[in-house]
């Protein structure tokens, strides 16, 4: 898109990104004399103890993990100690306001200038025969909470509750079902329950849906239905429309949101990770991030080789890059028919300082997009955690994605998607405010 191409709003506010940044530039200059560089190199200095002290509170055990902890703690609080007996602390909140502003207006302006997605759906015809799933321990008994069954059943669908004590393959009764007639299938529970029933629907073409009865439901998020009340969904049962999206693809095996491969695949490996997790975390990741003969993936993405990394992830479509925080955490889209791909590779306090400071920019972080990943290992079979769930796959192992392979129906009335503005451009930005083109 041009700059001419843009509408009013996206340029007024590309022109106060511009302002406000020049404005913080303005208030440094004028501030040499006065701390203005001080501010700046004891910012970054804290950033850098920040990152170096959480690395060896990751990392280490014993005392310096404890000294990681105070470093992380204490360098933050320090700069602003720094900043008030120094009297500096004017000039830095001008210069955080100054740059917040730009920040804001850019990412604003960007937002503006987007092409809408086609996100809607079409209208689809109520089922006769809906079938769904549900998990009453999922999410805390939210089946229960909500009384899901029972909505579902007085709108005409099918109930089948899982039996916590005696674990059941709900593939094979999404199957049995569809033998049976089910014009629909669903799910009310986790994310790793959904992918699984998904599959099904897709391999039968049948339209599904989603009830976000888990713990944290991204797909329903990047779906943009209503987790705080699940049993909204089941209004698509009667008034819905469908979306054609995407299904990521691992060995065969179908996934809605993510392939873990590495670090965090090797921790939910561990019986004890379910009941403590974060006690979990701390005791494997020393040796894990920094143990001798630790375990490195390699890949191929898209044919280009990636060598020697901690941790993989690929996703479902992409996520939001780690630089925009703001949005962190949600796909725009889960219809662009390509794997979002993230690799990381930290293994000193000094890569992770350099990690801070460039962000997407640094050599231990990778983020693109692919068609196809084939991870490579010199092991037979290697930890994967497929949607949260703990597996071993056989090397390679290859994700690849299915474009508009699963039909979701949703309900008409829900809130919606929240679309993150896209990465900060200043050069699209510059374009925008003065009417050139991107080029």
């Amino acid at each position: 898109m041009t700059g001419r191409g843009a509408g009013p709003a996206a340029r007024w506010l590309a022109r106060l990104a511009v302002l406000a940044a020049v404005g913080s530039l303005a208030v440094l200059v004028l501030s040499l004399g006065e701390g203005g560089l001080l501010v700046v190199g004891a910012g970054l200095l804290g950033l850098v103890l920040l990152a170096a002290g959480t690395w060896w509170f990751l990392a280490r055990r014993g005392v310096l993990r404890l000294l990681g902890a105070v470093v992380a703690v204490a360098a933050p609080a320090g700069v602003l100690v720094l900043y008030a007996f120094a009297g500096l602390w004017r000039t830095a909140l001008v210069l955080v306001l100054c740059w917040g502003a730009a920040l804001a207006c850019a990412r604003g302006a960007l937002r503006a200038a987007r092409p809408e997605r086609a996100g809607r759906g079409v209208a689809a015809v109520p089922p006769e025969r809906p079938y769904l799933i549900m998990n009453p321990k999922s999410g805390g008994g939210k089946v229960g909470r909500f009384t899901l069954a029972e909505r579902a059943r007085e709108l005409g669908a099918r109930v089948h509750l899982l039996d916590p004590s005696a674990p059941a393959d709900v593939a094979a009764l999404a199957r049995e079902a569809v033998r049976e007639g089910a014009d629909l299938l669903g799910v009310a529970g986790g994310d790793g329950t959904q992918a699984l029933v998904a599959a099904v629907a897709a391999e039968h073409d049948l339209p599904f849906l989603v009830v976000p009865a888990g713990t944290r439901n991204h797909f329903a998020m990047d779906l943009g239905l209503d987790r705080s009340d699940p049993a909204r969904c089941l209004d698509a049962l009667t008034d819905g429309e469908e979306l054609r999206i995407d299904l990521g693809d691992v060995a065969g095996r179908a996934f809605v949101n993510t392939v873990s491969f590495g670090v965090y695949a090797d921790v939910v490996q561990r019986p004890e990770y379910r009941d403590d997790k974060a006690g979990t975390i701390l005791a494997l990741m020393p040796d894990l991030l920094a143990g001798e003969g630790v375990q490195r993936l390699d890949a191929r993405i898209d044919g280009t080789a990636l060598a020697s990394r901690q941790a993989l992830l690929i996703s479902n479509n992409a996520y939001v890059s780690p630089d925009d925080l703001g949005g962190a955490g949600r796909r725009p889209s889960l219809q662009d028919g390509e794997l979002g791909v993230l690799a990381i590779r930290v293994e000193s306090a000094a890569a992770a300082a350099e990690l801070a400071v460039r962000g997407s920019q640094s050599e231990a972080l990778t983020v693109t997009t692919a068609q196809r990943v084939e991870v490579i290992s010199g092991a037979r079979e290697i930890p994967v955690a497929v949607d949260g769930e703990a597996l071993r796959m056989a090397t390679p192992v290859v994700c690849t994605v299915r474009p508009g392979a699963l039909r979701v129906r949703v309900p008409r009335d829900r809130p919606g998607v929240t679309v993150p503005a896209p990465r900060v451009d200043w050069r699209r930005l510059l374009g925008l405010a003065f009417g050139r083109s991107e080029g």
